[in-house]
C-alpha cells in the first residue's frame, strides 16, 4: 500500500512546517478584501498562520499578515479567526 504525502505549510508567524489541518488560511482575494479561507481553496494571495491563540496574538501585535497580504486587516477578521482557533 502506498503511503499519502502529507501536504506540509509554513506558518508566516512561528515560521514552523506543519500539516495544512493543523493552519489556517488567510487569503486576500482579487478584490482586494481578506477572508478566512476554511476550505483552503480560495483564490487570492495566502498566508497560513498556526491555530494557537498565542500565535494570532503575535500577528496583531506585529502585524505580520497585513505585511505578507499587503493589505490592512479589519479587527473584525481578527475576530473571526480568534472564534475558529477557539472552538
Amino acid at each position: 500500500m502506498k503511503v499519502r504525502k502529507i501536504p506540509l505549510r509554513t506558518c508566516v508567524i512561528t515560521k514552523e512546517q506543519l500539516p495544512k489541518q493543523e493552519l489556517l488560511r488567510i487569503v486576500r482575494t482579487t478584490d482586494g478584501k481578506v477572508v478566512v479561507d476554511q476550505t483552503g481553496k480560495l483564490n487570492g494571495r495566502g498566508a497560513y498562520i498556526k491555530k494557537d491563540t498565542t500565535v494570532l496574538d503575535k500577528a496583531i501585535k506585529t502585524n505580520i499578515l497585513e505585511k505578507r497580504l499587503e493589505c490592512p486587516i479589519e479587527n473584525e477578521v481578527y475576530e473571526e479567526i480568534r472564534k475558529i482557533i477557539e472552538k
